[in-house]
């Protein structure tokens, strides 16, 4: 079991940065987009389609939703969630954070914790730093993150600075607990803060230097990509990343678009997740490298060319239109794929010293309706 959680910086370009992660359960090429595995498994996806086809090296589990179910118990009698779904690849857990701040009718904030109501049964739940420390634990992630309020983009400075502090006070919670603990499975799990400050700077620095203070294995950055303008979240993500550690990776909670990854790329960012591809997807949208294509559209009706192995866009229209499950799980394929080919390339490109320039033309194809 290593000791802890390392990251190699093979190559910049700017401050763009190609590195590589390591963890007892394998490496992680970055830049590298994570697909969301909400409540154990990335939805209408097989774990055999992730690893083979979309080339997935790592993966998400939410704390909030696998508390509620199966639960800790069934967890831990099943040695964790590598064992429970089959995944032998790293994983990162999130601290159900951001589910139950989401949750504004159905909870109540205060310094011990956060008290929520289940969207399952309506029973009610508490959860804590340490609580959610143990339920990480439980879980069993190669990456587990601590528990941080997530304000709205559009709080006032007056609300974000007390979030902040709240988040500062719960996050020393999280290290004290998370170090009077242990994995439980017989391999090394590391603990990354999340910094927020919403779309002020001086909270943002103040949040990044407060989190580098604490020597991490990895840092994140949350509360964007919440409503705040686009051109707000890429200024937040440079004051933080000229503070947060270079040689620690760097996940962007939550983000997004293909056009957020590229840009946020740019501003040194490694680490990504968002439930777009898989989301959109259920929904018909496809992400390719020319634009976007709405698979519902009867431009595509009888378009017979081949999108993913022999599966043509004509047949995907018809799958989509006719509500077949097929249909969902070809898609989310397709733009799990493309996501993962998409940073891939950043990779390359980096490697390559010519990021920039490469990012530049891509974004406005990316952008567009096909």
């Amino acid at each position: 079991m290593i000791d802890r959680l390392t990251f190699d910086l093979q190559a910049t370009c700017g401050d763009a940065r190609a590195g590589l992660i390591h963890t007892d359960h394998g490496d992680i090429q970055t830049p590298i987009f994570m697909p969301v595995g909400t409540q154990g498994t990335v939805k209408a996806v097989h774990q055999h389609e992730l690893k083979d086809e979309v080339k997935a090296q790592i993966i998400l589990g939410n704390t909030y939703h696998l508390y509620l179910r199966p639960g800790c118990d069934i967890l831990r009698q099943a040695g964790g969630l590598h064992r429970f779904n089959g995944w032998q690849r790293p994983m990162l857990t999130d601290s159900g954070g951001f589910q139950v701040f989401s949750l504004a009718a159905n909870r109540k904030l205060k310094e011990e914790g956060v008290t929520f109501r289940s969207h399952i049964d309506g029973s009610r739940h508490l959860f804590t730093p340490e609580g959610v420390m143990d339920i990480e634990r439980v879980i069993g992630a190669d990456i587990m993150m601590a528990l941080d309020e997530c304000c709205p983009g559009d709080a006032d400075y007056r609300y974000a600075k007390k979030s902040m502090e709240l988040t500062h006070r719960w996050l020393d919670r999280c290290l004290t607990r998370f170090a009077e603990t242990e994995p439980l499975y017989g391999h090394h799990q590391a603990l990354f803060p999340i910094v927020q400050g919403c779309q002020y700077e001086d909270l943002r620095r103040q949040s990044a230097e407060y989190i580098a203070s604490k020597d991490p294995e990895g840092c994140a950055i949350g509360g964007l990509a919440v409503g705040e303008p686009t051109d707000v979240m890429y200024r937040m993500i440079e004051v933080v990343n000229a503070i947060l550690p270079t040689d620690r990776p760097r996940y962007l909670m939550g983000v997004g678009t293909p056009q957020n990854l590229l840009e946020a790329i740019e501003r040194g960012v490694d680490m990504f997740d968002c439930v777009m591809p898989t989301r959109n997807g259920r929904n018909g949208l496809l992400f390719t490298a020319e634009g976007t294509i709405n698979i519902k559209n009867k431009k595509w009706e009888n378009c017979f060319e081949p999108v993913y192995l022999d599966y043509t866009l004509a047949y995907l229209h018809h799958l989509i239109r006719a509500e077949e499950i097929l249909g969902l799980q070809i898609c989310s394929i397709i733009n799990l794929r493309f996501y993962l080919w998409l940073v891939g390339e950043a990779r390359r490109h980096i490697l390559a010293g010519d990021y920039s320039a490469w990012k530049s033309a891509m974004v406005p194809k990316l952008g567009r309706r096909l």
